[in-house]
């Protein structure tokens, strides 16, 4: 079973408005809802490509009801711990420019994150934890390497898509998969990276630091995996940019569903660039008939 982590997850709240008038009435000409989160992405994802994840997290009151219920609807198993607080709702303005107003979420008691780590102690090495995103403030800044020290314990896969400290504290436990684009890379070893080849020295520092498989996005320029056996690049499809929320995430589900598959670290590379453009080319994430139409665009070589 993949199990997928958002600690503070959110209901996104998409207002289109011709302009925005401050300290006026103003009226939307489009909105929508959906439920936002890193690791609820990657569930998302992995459903429309057939694979099944159980989503894990916190949440509370109305907001967290509409997120599980959305989640269900849509064939994807939930497990989350009940908080006292509502879910946050997270504002997205968009008038030309995007403008965010994001919500700090609901408080995580100890005895909450006592019954996480009840709950990840609970994989086997048949299971896999992608923990996905930033960390609250009410919980410790060690939550990641906590959860993760578990997971090496009983043996069971872990992926991580996070940037900074937190990321470079888990590396010693031997991540299955990291995903850090090429900004997160470059300030990891205070860098500027601009092409593909530029990432890959920094990518094998990660593998030599503890990860087991590092793909690192960077744009239209294209996207890197390095492991201990190769080195490839990607050439990303051409398209419109329509949106880049859930494009790393999509990346991460499309890895893991076709590798699930096929156990071919180059295909499911290949599978996973086609599933980031996906969703940059999407207004939402990508669908699985979008996916497969950008495979072949995805050109992969071996650098050696």
């Amino acid at each position: 079973m993949i199990y997928t982590l958002t600690l503070n997850p959110s209901v996104d709240y998409i207002v289109q408005l011709e302009c925005i008038k401050l300290g006026e009435l103003n009226r939307t000409t489009r909105e929508t809802k959906f439920p936002g989160g890193k690791g609820i992405n990657v569930s998302r994802v992995l459903s429309q490509l057939g694979i099944t994840s159980r989503a894990l997290g916190f949440n509370g009151g109305f907001t967290g009801r509409y997120i599980e219920e959305y989640l269900q609807n849509e064939k994807i198993e939930t497990d989350f711990i009940k908080v006292n607080e509502d879910t946050r709702i997270n504002i997205k303005l968009k008038t030309g420019d995007e403008t965010e107003i994001n919500a700090n979420g609901p408080r995580i008691s100890e005895e909450n994150f006592r019954e996480l780590k009840e709950k990840i102690n609970h994989l086997t090495e048949n299971d896999l934890l992608v923990l996905a995103g930033s960390i609250p403030s009410t919980m410790p800044v060690t939550t990641y390497e906590e959860l993760v020290k578990i997971c090496k314990e009983s043996k069971a896969e872990f992926v991580v898509d996070a940037e900074g400290d937190l990321l470079k504290k888990v590396l010693p436990y031997h991540p299955f998969l990291i995903k850090p684009n090429h900004h997160e890379l470059g300030d990891l070893f205070q860098t500027t990276l601009s092409s593909c080849e530029d990432v890959i020295p920094y990518g094998k520092k990660l593998i030599e630091m503890g990860a087991k498989n590092v793909i690192v996005s960077l744009a239209g320029e294209g996207a890197v995996l390095i492991n201990n056996e190769m080195a490839l690049i990607a050439e990303v499809p051409k398209g419109v940019v329509k949106n880049s929320v859930g494009a790393g995430d999509s990346m991460v589900a499309g890895f893991l569903a076709e590798y699930q598959k096929t156990s071919n670290v180059k295909k499911a590379f290949q599978y996973s660039v086609a599933a980031g453009s996906a969703t940059a080319f999407s207004l939402g994430l990508c669908t699985k008939d979008l996916i497969e139409e950008l495979l072949e665009q995805v050109k992969i070589r071996e650098v050696k």
